[in-house]
């Protein structure tokens, strides 16, 4: 058999760059996925390609700062595929290498939105069938800024730090209910998230530039993929409240 065979997977920001590759990878190990994205040609191709590859796939376009849009997703999700096993909260939002000074409000209460309550609600939504199966997967992709104070602007830093807190908190509060959550924090991976960025704050830049020289190289997003995988199937049985950094040994220096 393989790994995730006869499970339905939501996984957000599938659109493009590692929940793209979750998709695929999640697709190929027997999962029925949901892409959910708020990019909706995006997710329609990230959907199609899985389809054309003899998979299963449905294209979810959802704005995770609306609570009722998340709600309707899983609920949609459901009803296509029936029970959900396992949920990757990877959709995120940057912040420009912004340092505290210079967040305003919105900048902040963005990346809170949808780098945490999105993910919290999503939780929310998908925990109670866990508990009555008695199993499911969550699997929530931090960053290594959620390890450290100098791998990124401060609403995002924060924000991650954040996803971890909810991470472990799952973690501990529904390990007898069969459900694991877990955590993975990627170092730089070739995704272009940066790109659609705002232009970098000049001074966080300048700052970030201290912790980036010794980052030993990018990533490719199907090389978070890969972990992915083992910590929604059954090889990860006794792996839970894991906070598992994939960066080629970035936080290690």
């Amino acid at each position: 058999m393989r790994a995730l065979d006869g499970t339905t997977a939501i996984v957000t920001g599938g659109a493009s760059g590692i929940g793209r590759a979750i998709c695929g990878r999640f697709a190929a190990e027997g999962a029925a996925v949901a892409v959910v994205d708020i990019d909706e040609p995006g997710a329609g191709a990230t959907a199609g390609a899985i389809a054309d590859a003899g998979g299963r796939a449905i294209a979810v376009t959802t704005d995770l700062r609306v609570p009722d849009d998340i709600a309707a997703a899983v609920a949609w999700v459901g009803d296509e595929f029936g029970s959900i096993g396992v949920l990757v909260n990877n959709a995120g939002v940057m912040d420009a290498l912004r340092p505290p000074l210079s967040v305003s409000l919105p900048q902040w209460e963005l990346a809170f939105a949808v780098n945490v309550t999105a993910p919290f609600l999503l939780c929310q939504a998908v925990l109670p069938g866990m508990i009555a199966n008695g199993r499911g997967a969550i699997v929530n992709i931090a960053s290594i800024a959620g390890l450290s104070g100098g791998r990124a602007g401060t609403a995002y830093t924060a924000s991650k730090h954040a996803l971890v807190g909810l991470t472990r908190s799952i973690a501990f509060t529904h390990v007898e209910d069969g459900v694991r959550c877990n955590a993975i924090c990627p170092g730089g991976v070739a995704t272009g998230i940066a790109d659609r960025d705002d232009p970098r704050d000049p001074f966080g830049a300048e700052r970030y530039r201290l912790a980036h020289a010794t980052k030993p190289r990018h990533g490719e997003p199907d090389e978070i993929a890969s972990v992915a995988v083992f910590l929604a199937s059954d090889q990860a049985s006794f792996v839970n409240g894991a906070i598992v950094p994939v960066d080629a040994g970035w936080t290690a220096a």
